[in-house]
């Protein structure tokens, strides 16, 4: 069991990057000494020792991602004019006002300054004051994966070829390891290249990953009007991108005042979401369960359909019993996401999250009956 500072990283996310990290770099390390023995050159003792410096910064911005942190909200936060709060949505479970542009994390149970998205791989959010260190992080491990990728696979083709006797042929053992770093490598340039792409582009544009949502449905709801919501925090490239990549990785600003576009104000994107978040509670059902529900990620007995299109998100999937209540806020075809509705008023209790679409049916209130509708939408 860790306590204090391990807490944080003794996490599958944590453990399993800093395993691939270390695989890539001992192997690296190992067959790059002969790489280079063999070219004797400026280029490949240029190319060994940047790897090294690549290797080390993304051990290091890894490290200050996790220990860093994105920045939360004190508890029970509330702005310095109180006329404000009419503005602000309220956090029950922090007890305070969410400052523009924070959000509840379910998994850190706290409000996060800047919230970009919870990374399961450095077992926090992004947010804040680790965005930059975030940045860095995924920046340093692709350029080092593809100087890694470089050496092992011309490590490879010397021993393969075996134009090289300066130095012993390597074991089976060490010409698998080689092959898995590569093919680890790669996976590390295409999965991690994708996020970093990802987040370059949200970074230039000054925007989170919940606020580009929000702002999808901004436009969803001023769809065929002449009304433009306007993104009140992007106010050009250059000035987005200071915000956040600096060479120390702090970040400017104190995480709850933003410099905002001309026409737009601190709470611009606050009343827009509230305002979406009003519609969703209008257009919320309630759903009686039919059949029991394990809360299973796989929900075998609903069929391959129910398996085979599963929401693409991490949120959690919930237990549920036959004749239990669900207040549903969002459709897919084969799932539901909802709230089951409690007698429990204590906001840290809510059991909320996906289930199988067809183990429910809508309930309909008519006067003083309520009926199931057999309707599938």
């Amino acid at each position: 069991m860790c306590f204090g500072p391990l807490k944080r990283i003794c996490h599958w996310g944590p453990l399993t990057a800093l395993g691939i990290i270390k695989i890539i770099m001992i192997m690296t390390i190992h067959c790059g000494k002969q790489w280079w023995s063999y070219y004797d050159s400026i280029y490949a003792g240029g190319s060994y020792f940047v790897f090294i410096g690549l290797g080390s910064l993304t051990i290091y911005h890894f490290l200050s991602a996790i220990y860093e942190g994105p920045g939360y909200l004190s508890l029970g936060w509330k702005p310095n004019n109180i006329m404000d709060v009419k503005f602000l949505q309220y956090c029950k479970v922090c007890e305070g006002f969410k400052a523009p542009r924070s959000h509840h994390c379910r998994k850190c149970d706290r409000c996060v300054l800047k919230m970009d998205h919870h990374c399961p791989w450095i077992n926090n959010c992004v947010g804040h004051y680790n965005h930059g260190h975030f940045t860095a992080f995924l920046t340093s491990a692709v350029g080092g994966c593809c100087l890694s990728t470089m050496i092992l696979v011309s490590w490879l083709i010397i021993v393969l070829s075996r134009r090289n006797y300066r130095f012993p042929l390597p074991s089976i053992f060490t010409l698998i390891l080689v092959v898995f770093s590569i093919g680890l490598s790669i996976g590390v340039i295409l999965a991690v290249g994708m996020l970093l792409y990802f987040q370059l582009s949200a970074i230039i544009r000054n925007i989170t990953g919940i606020e580009d949502w929000i702002l999808e449905k901004a436009r969803y709801r001023r769809f065929g009007t002449t009304d433009i919501f306007i993104h009140p925090y992007s106010k050009g490239w250059r000035f987005n991108v200071k915000q956040v990549l600096k060479w120390n990785c702090i970040p400017e600003g104190d995480g709850i005042v933003w410099p905002v576009r001309d026409g737009c104000d601190q709470y611009t994107l606050t009343v827009e979401q509230g305002c979406q978040k009003l519609e969703k509670r209008r257009r919320a059902r309630r759903y009686r369960i039919l059949f029991p529900v394990t809360g299973s990620w796989i929900p075998v007995s609903y069929g391959w359909r129910v398996i085979c299109h599963p929401p693409c998100t991490d949120e959690p999937r919930i237990k549920l019993n036959v004749n239990d209540i669900v207040v549903v806020t969002r459709w897919r075809k084969y799932w539901l996401f909802g709230e089951k509705q409690s007698n429990d008023c204590d906001p840290k209790r809510r059991i909320r999250g996906w289930f199988p679409r067809p183990c429910a049916l809508e309930v309909i209130e008519n006067g003083d009956y309520l009926y199931t509708d057999t309707k599938d939408d």
